[in-house]
């Protein structure tokens, strides 16, 4: 009887990476996070550029969070860089799942505010993990650039950042309360609403959002025809 080498096991695993069956790449993916090898580090950032499947994708990066990070830091932080969106998104959320403070460095403020609503909404999940106690009130008002920004996903999205980040957050919604469009308005309240009362709900904080600007619009004209 002849046995299966651990090399045999891994060219096999390496080689359904790059499958046609979305099925075989996340078996392939699971058998590499299941016995790490620094051999597969390279492969698996290389895969994670390019895969179309958002469950191959998960896999992709648990099977990377199954390797040391000074394996996988460097071509995670190669990828952050690269010309193609999602190769940036997915680079993102793997180092936000690694959570290695070496990696904070890369989170640019250009990230931040990428022109894909996807590689913005990795980059904004990616920084409030890394980013240093010191940095946190500079982050949230890198943070409140973006708001009103998108639709109902991307402004969860960057809810749910800002709020990571605590009551920190509490000056530049105020500011942006104050200073900033309607949309930026109406998104700075309802996530200082969400920060105070995490069970109200999105959806509800919104459209509260929305009620209290019209009264303050209608209160204000009120008291300027008096």
């Amino acid at each position: 009887m002849t046995m299966t080498t651990h090399d045999e096991v891994a060219t096999r695993a390496l080689q359904g990476l790059g499958d046609g069956s979305s099925s075989v790449r996340l078996r392939a993916a699971l058998a590499i996070g299941t016995a790490p090898d620094p051999r597969f580090v390279g492969p698996l950032v290389e895969r994670c550029a390019v895969e179309p499947d958002f469950s191959v994708r998960e896999m992709l990066t648990w099977a990377l969070t199954r390797h040391a990070p000074s394996l996988t830091l460097p071509g995670l932080l190669g990828e952050v860089r690269s010309e193609v969106p999602r190769a940036r998104s997915q680079a993102l959320h793997t180092l936000s799942k690694i959570g290695d403070r070496r990696a904070w460095p890369v989170i640019t403020r250009e990230l931040l505010s990428d022109a894909d609503d996807e590689v913005a909404r990795s980059a904004w999940r990616a920084a409030v993990v890394l980013v240093p106690e010191v940095e946190r009130a500079e982050l949230a008002e890198a943070l409140a650039t973006q708001l009103g920004r998108g639709g109902r996903e991307t402004w969860l999205s960057l809810s749910r950042a800002l709020i990571a980040l605590g009551e920190v957050i509490l000056p530049t919604l105020s500011a942006a309360t104050t200073n900033g469009s309607p949309g930026v308005r109406r998104h700075a309240a309802a996530t200082e609403r969400l920060l105070h009362d995490p069970d109200a709900g999105f959806a509800f904080s919104i459209e509260e959002a929305k009620r209290v600007a019209v009264l303050g619009t209608s209160g204000q004209e009120g008291r300027g025809g008096g």
